[in-house]
């Protein structure tokens, strides 16, 4: 199964080899782990891989019901969709975007940021519908206060475990990426600090059993993002297309206050009312004051970043237009070409004779004596 063409080929191991054949080496990784299945010594091992661990079953009016918590083995089913990410990646790096970057001849600097923006917005598309499927299928939406009601949410659906694992696995996913793509130098610290603040956050609500308020932050990060990306692959497509961006501004600071506001709430005064005060490792619960504190200041530092740097990003496009603008002025107010001389007779023009008809005429020829 090859994702790549191979003009050339390289030395086993070499740094060019690893760079060319990575989806591949995984690809066998994965077939290795499923062939595991088939066998009874190893498919014990080999579920640790596939299937989320750590289920417990509950008697409820309604029948047995199974739930997950989480543990160390979280790390195996991690590391298994960790390589299924990097064939996913590869696959639509292959089939999708190398072809529109053929057709449409990108410099090297933009061809990076395509390449990016691509990526993101079929990840930030899949993301966001299906937290918004998880949202409407556990009743958070309609029951705001379920959000910090019954703390700790320690006991997950399996669709909301799965659903953090897959995220997890995809942001680590990231980090090796950066070399399988090349990515410039100039282009990775700022890649970096998105890649690790996504990790940082997803970890925090995972592991402090924060993840019902953290499943609506995503959705509406993810939406916010995907409308930046959409705008920025238009943009590389046409750059006269400029009106997404407006949208994405509007949605973007509406996404950061909405932020602001639901973590406060939920946090700030739900959490903060709760009668389970206390940390209790065993139970999940980590409802204390400096936690809470904690979160809090993590929340309102990251999304003063991001607005400082959406400030930043909005003023340099308006110096840019504004460029733009009297670039154009300075090219329309230029002189117009001088008119042609004619004479009174109308029959030169610059001192060429000419016909009326605009046909130049003949030299009569002298008769010879």
């Amino acid at each position: 199964m090859a994702f790549r063409r191979r003009n050339k080929s390289y030395p086993f191991f070499s740094q060019e080899f690893l760079i060319q054949n990575h989806a591949d080496i995984v690809f066998s990784l994965v077939i290795v782990i499923l062939i595991g299945l088939m066998f009874e010594t190893t498919a014990k091992t080999a579920i640790l891989f596939i299937q989320p661990q750590y289920n417990v079953t509950t008697l409820s009016p309604e029948g047995e019901v199974t739930t997950y918590l989480y543990g160390w083995k979280d790390c195996a089913t991690i590391l298994f969709y960790f390589f299924i990410t990097i064939i996913l990646h590869a696959v639509v790096q292959e089939y999708l975007l190398d072809k529109v970057n053929r057709r449409l001849h990108l410099s090297k600097s933009k061809n990076t940021k395509f390449n990016e923006s691509g990526q993101l917005c079929v990840f930030h598309f899949v993301s966001s519908v299906w937290s918004f499927y998880v949202l409407i299928t556990e009743g958070y939406l309609l029951h705001p206060s379920s959000l910090w009601e019954n703390y700790p949410h320690s006991h997950l659906r399996f669709q909301v475990k799965f659903f953090y694992l897959t995220q997890l696995a995809y942001w680590l996913h990231a980090l090796p990426e950066l070399y399988f793509q090349k990515v410039r130098k100039e282009e990775i610290p700022r890649q970096l600090q998105y890649i690790c603040l996504y990790l940082l956050h997803i970890s925090a609500a995972y592991l402090l059993n924060l993840t019902r308020v953290g499943l609506v932050l995503l959705f509406l990060q993810y939406l916010s993002e995907l409308g930046f990306h959409i705008a920025r692959l238009l943009y590389f497509t046409d750059e006269n297309h400029q009106k997404m961006f407006d949208l994405w501004a509007v949605s973007f600071v509406f996404t950061r206050m909405t932020t602001l506001t639901l973590m406060f709430l939920s946090v700030g005064f739900g959490l903060a009312r709760a009668e389970n005060q206390g940390l209790d490792l065993e139970m999940g619960n980590f409802n204390t004051v400096l936690i809470r504190m904690i979160v809090l200041l993590l929340v309102c530092l990251t999304q003063s970043w991001l607005l400082w740097k959406f400030i930043r990003f909005q003023l340099r496009r308006w110096r840019e237009l504004r460029h733009e603008q009297a670039v154009r002025k300075k090219a329309a107010t230029k002189q117009p070409l001088r008119p042609l001389k004619r004479d009174s007779l109308g029959n030169h023009e610059n001192g060429v004779l000419k016909a009326e008809n605009g046909v130049s005429p003949r030299t009569k020829k002298l008769k010879s004596l």
